[in-house]
């Protein structure tokens, strides 16, 4: 074995005990594993999103893969300057560094399995997230946070054109 392998526990998380925020009036995001549970290896989550949700604005990250899987649903995804659609069953993998953003289908609500690996200690940032909404935190503190959370925004005139044409 590799002296330098981090080593965990299985991690299980029973759908009754699982944390909830609300990062937006359509949108939970159930949060499954961190990269604190899992050794750095992943950070997983669900997305659901109602009709009608703008989703995850245009970002990157510059140290993970995201990975989405479609539960339930329909989604629209930006990767780079293109969107594409994925219907349920459809995996998708997006590298690091890939501008990208997802939000549910125009006519469709959208479950989602997220899971980014290696691990990002996302949680902290989901509940600032759920922070923001509530009207207790800023997009300053976001912003302020793209860093540590290696989640960075960018201006997607794509993603605009395809919100505003839902």
């Amino acid at each position: 074995m590799n002296a330098s392998a981090q080593t965990t526990a299985p991690v299980l998380v029973r759908s009754a005990d699982a944390e909830t925020v609300q990062d937006g009036g359509l949108s939970l995001i159930t949060l499954l594993a961190d990269a604190r549970d899992t050794g750095g290896a992943l950070t997983a989550n669900k997305a659901t999103l109602h009709k009608g949700s703008p989703g995850a604005p245009a970002h990157f990250h510059t140290a993970a893969t995201e990975m989405f899987l479609v539960l339930d649903g329909s989604v629209r995804i930006l990767l780079g300057e293109e969107i594409v659609r994925l219907e349920r069953g459809d995996f998708l993998t997006v590298p690091p560094t890939v501008p990208h953003a997802f939000a549910p289908a125009a006519d469709s609500d959208a479950e989602l399995l997220v899971v980014f690996t290696p691990g990002l200690h996302r949680f902290d940032y989901y509940r600032l997230l759920e922070r923001v909404h509530r009207g207790t935190a800023t997009v300053e503190d976001i912003r302020a946070g793209s860093e540590l959370y290696d989640n960075h925004y960018v201006d997607s005139p794509v993603w605009r054109d395809e919100l505003a044409g839902a």
